[in-house]
């Protein structure tokens, strides 16, 4: 059978060795009537492959239906997947066929089935074991043939571990094991699905399709998608719709993705790892990380200086300091009624807080020329590069008397 058939035929867009083994793998397994557990995080496209499974099955000809067990109130799921009988509860105005009964001869898809209650995990091990089950209200037991493709997000060990999940049902569902990779551990296809997803919504809303710089495909294919499939296609549907300008750069394309762009400031605890240490080294990132405690103590000043302004009318901060002691004279604490003591700073001393402040403050106005520079004057983008919002960017370059 050609991979590459079956791959156009259910819209799998991909040459990754880990997507490949997993289709040649469900379709080793499609003629068999063995249950499989397909594996793999949220988005990967778990139901397509249980869809192959099926489509290649003596079954095909009979029912298939997907059934996401965590969507589904605990109450009601027995009731979902296995029927009830009139009367069996308030509501049930008359008896109604479960999906295992209506799918008989079929294959029934169970996404999520971790999310299963676990006295619903012991009707599902009968079946597997038997094929018996009993319709809720009922002591009936009948028989139905179906296959089961179940699927999960989870890791199944650790929530057998946690008594979440029946140890036995587990190994009965993992008859044979399928995992799909993560949309980060196939990079080569990333760039192949969005040209596939934007040439389909090319299509649909008629326009032309987006393109990418050589730089965004480097962005595109660098990011985590912690959506998998489901993320980029979104995302290129926005883009899409929203970007008049159909080459998208690397800088459009961050401002989608989230938190991409944003700034988080490194915590510095012992045992600092490599790569705190190298955003550390670089001194736009040093400079940039100055910028923003410079603005915090500002707000800070504001603060204090009310506060000594209410108690000792001092009314410029700047000139003011703390009097240490020497070590040759006596420390007296003053009285609790004494206001701590306050004195102007030594002419020595303020020239070097304003040598100090001229010094940040010509740092900050070349890393704002810089980014004005680097984005042509677009100050949402400047701002952007600079963590800063555009409303202070503003600010500065009026601050600054800087030329756009």
């Amino acid at each position: 059978m050609n991979l590459q058939e079956v791959k156009n035929k259910f819209g799998i867009v991909g040459q990754s060795p880990a997507l490949d083994h997993a289709l040649e793998v469900a379709l080793q397994v499609a003629p068999t009537n063995l249950t499989v557990l397909i594996t793999g995080e949220s988005g990967v496209g778990k139901e397509v492959f249980s869809k192959i499974i099926h489509q290649y099955s003596p079954r095909r000809h009979n029912n298939f239906i997907a059934v996401n067990c965590g969507a589904i109130p605990p109450g009601t799921i027995d009731s979902e997947l296995f029927g009830h009988e009139k009367g069996a509860f308030t509501g049930a105005s008359e008896a109604r066929k479960g999906y295992f009964e209506v799918v008989n001869g079929g294959t029934i898809f169970l996404d999520e089935v971790a999310e299963l209650p676990l006295e619903t995990q012991v009707r599902l091990l009968r079946i597997l074991e038997s094929g018996e089950f009993i319709r809720v209200g009922s002591s009936k037991v009948q028989k139905t043939d179906v296959r089961v493709v179940a699927a999960t997000n989870v890791n199944m060990l650790a929530a057998i571990e946690k008594g979440k999940f029946r140890e036995d049902l587990y190994y009965r569902l993992n008859t044979v094991p399928i995992r799909i990779p993560a949309l980060r551990d196939r990079k080569e296809d990333i760039p192949l699905l969005f040209r596939k997803f934007a040439a389909d919504f090319s299509e649909n809303y008629r326009m032309p399709p987006i393109k990418l710089t050589e730089d965004a495909v480097e962005v595109l294919m660098n990011y985590r998608w912690p959506g998998n499939i489901r993320q980029l296609k979104n995302i290129t549907e926005q883009i899409s719709i929203l970007e008049k300008n159909r080459l998208v750069s690397a800088e459009t394309l961050r401002q989608y993705l989230p938190d991409s762009g944003s700034s988080h400031m490194p915590v510095l605890v012992s045992g600092t790892g490599a790569g705190e240490e190298s955003l550390l080294n670089n001194p736009e990132y040093v400079i940039r990380l100055i910028f923003e405690m410079r603005r915090d103590i500002n707000d800070l000043k504001k603060i204090v200086l009310g506060i000594l302004q209410s108690s000792s009318g001092v009314s410029d901060l700047a000139t003011l300091s703390v009097v240490r002691p020497s070590s040759a004279s006596p420390v007296h604490p003053p009285a609790a009624s004494t206001p701590a003591p306050v004195t102007l700073s030594t002419p020595q001393d303020t020239t070097l807080r304003t040598e100090e402040s001229l010094s940040l403050a010509q740092k900050e106005r070349d890393l704002i020329e810089k980014a004005l520079k680097k984005y042509h004057g677009h100050r949402r983008r400047a701002a952007f590069e600079l963590g800063i919002s555009e409303r202070t960017l503003y600010r500065k370059i009026k601050e600054f008397g800087i030329e756009e």
